[in-house]
């Protein structure tokens, strides 16, 4: 089983691992540069001392006596040392540290200076500045500590907070998220959660309403049904009276038929939301759709009007979706139309993307109804009072805007819009 992970635990271990690891290196190039600094002066003095000594052939004579105050030098006869080389090393002899020098004194004779300097109080004071290295180590590694769990206490702080907001929540308590309140990086993702508890807002009163509205729809023609079969067994009938009844009967059915498909159609829709988004060109799509409904007007002796631009206006989206939106904006505007009146179907750019619009001249509508809740019909049409519900959560998984308002042009009528906006958009190209 794999444990769960946290964040924080993380971000402390490597924020922790990393400062150590710093802190370490840091230190450790410091003490051997204090440590190479202190024993390259050290060497320096031995070469000066055994410069003048040479230079005046004579201990005595040497006028730097102060440089070989606490020095043991001696004259040396090596014979297996080549010519005009010298040697420094360094050794230990009971408990104490030496520097020795050989240096040439005499070439031709082959004699050598042996010049021994006891360095212990150095390697006592590098082994202070080490101890002392250790300790601030010691206390810098405590502090990072802290540093590090108040800096992910802190950077965690508001994922910490949204999360309790939203295991808190239930369909009756969602409330949105004050995007202000939050840090700076944290508001994309703060807009993002609003808008989900928006459409999980959305999807639970519509999801409410279409249960009861589908119960009522079925309910209504099943009792009428019934009433039709009692009335019709009441006493006994003609041949052509039963035939009247039966047709009576199917065409009830036939309008429950209508209402279990499109709550179907419901079903279907999500799962559409669900299909991979492809890249495809609106305008194409708008202009094919445009086609189809062309046909349908000349037979209803109406007359759809286009008007499309830009040329080409590509976004990611799924076809399936934007499709049915499209649809029902056509189907509603030319049921709504009288003879002899237009449809007008059009896209422009708009500030946040492309702004796509169906303009009827029909009755318009009622704004004090909620035209996208479900089983909501205008007017005495024929219909279930689906097609707007499907349309709007077509538009949310698309993340479009969908709206329906009437006209202000002084001419009656309606204007469904949707709005898909720039952030899916691949490529613009204008006319």
């Amino acid at each position: 089983m794999v444990a769960k992970k946290s964040i924080r635990r993380q971000f402390l271990i490597q924020l922790i691992f990393a400062s150590a690891s710093l802190i370490f290196i840091f230190s450790s190039a410091l003490y051997f540069m204090i440590k190479d600094s202190i024993y390259t002066e050290k060497h320096e003095k031995l070469l000066q001392v055994a410069h003048n000594i040479c230079s005046y052939q004579s201990l005595e004579a040497t006028q730097h006596t102060d440089l070989i105050l606490g020095l043991d030098v001696e004259l040396l006869k090596l014979d297996n040392i080549p010519e005009n080389q010298f040697y420094l090393t360094s050794f230990t002899q009971d408990n104490r540290s030496y520097l020795k020098l050989i240096y040439p004194f005499n070439e031709a004779t082959k004699n050598y200076l042996s010049i021994t300097k006891d360095i212990t109080s150095t390697e006592v004071l590098l082994h202070r500045i080490l101890n002392s290295i250790f300790i601030i180590n010691a206390f810098g590694f405590f502090m990072v500590i802290l540093y590090a769990i108040g800096l992910s206490k802190m950077l965690i702080s508001p994922i910490t907070t949204l999360s309790s907001r939203l295991s808190n929540m239930n369909e009756h308590l969602i409330r949105p998220i004050k995007v202000e309140e939050l840090p700076e990086e944290f508001e994309p993702l703060g807009e993002t959660l609003n808008r989900l508890i928006n459409r999980i807002q959305n999807f639970v009163k519509y999801q409410k309403e279409l249960f009861i509205g589908a119960a009522h729809e079925l309910k209504t023609p099943l009792a009428v049904i019934k009433l039709k079969n009692q009335v019709t067994l009441i006493k006994k009938r003609s041949p052509e009276e039963y035939i009247a009844a039966l047709k009576l009967t199917n065409s009830t059915i036939d309008e429950m038929d209508k209402i279990v498909g499109d709550i179907l159609n419901i079903g279907r829709q999500e799962g559409a939301q669900l299909e991979t988004p492809d890249e495809v060109d609106v305008i194409a799509v708008l202009q094919k759709k445009s086609n189809d409904f062309m046909l349908i007007a000349k037979h209803e002796n109406k007359e759809l009007d286009i008007a499309l631009e830009p040329n080409l206006f590509m976004v990611t989206l799924q076809v399936k979706l934007l499709n049915q939106i499209i649809q029902n904006f056509l189907q509603n505007a030319l049921k709504f139309t009288p003879e002899g009146r237009k449809v007008l179907l059009k896209s422009s750019l708009h500030n946040k993307g492309l702004l796509i619009e169906v303009i009827d001249e029909g009755c318009g509508i009622d704004d004090t109804v909620d035209l996208f809740a479900p089983f909501k019909r205008q007017g005495n049409r024929s219909g279930v009072g689906l097609g707007l519900f499907l349309a709007k959560s077509a538009a949310e998984a698309i993340n479009g805007e969908i709206s329906i308002k009437n006209r202000t042009d002084g001419i009656d009528g309606t204007v469904a819009s949707l709005l898909l906006e720039s952030k899916l958009c691949c490529s613009i190209q204008k006319s």
